[in-house]
């Protein structure tokens, strides 16, 4: 599955790297890309292992404000 998630606080080069690292730890995320200058966050995923639901759980938890 793939997903587009708007994320309104993303700002910085480390917030990038922040959400890729923590995208990646996860069970089921297959790939993402991050478009800072967009606010938006491209996932592909494996639905058995994680949801949509959970991912943006995951980025509001980092305390990015998932749109």
């Amino acid at each position: 599955m793939k997903a587009v998630i708007k994320v309104s606080n993303l700002r910085s080069q480390s917030d990038v790297g922040n959400i890729r690292t923590a995208l990646s730890n996860e069970e089921g995320v297959i790939a993402c890309h991050i478009k800072r200058e967009k606010g938006e966050v491209d996932v592909v995923y494996d639905t058995y292992f994680i949801n949509l639901e959970k991912i943006q759980d995951l980025l509001d938890d980092m305390g990015y404000t998932v749109i």
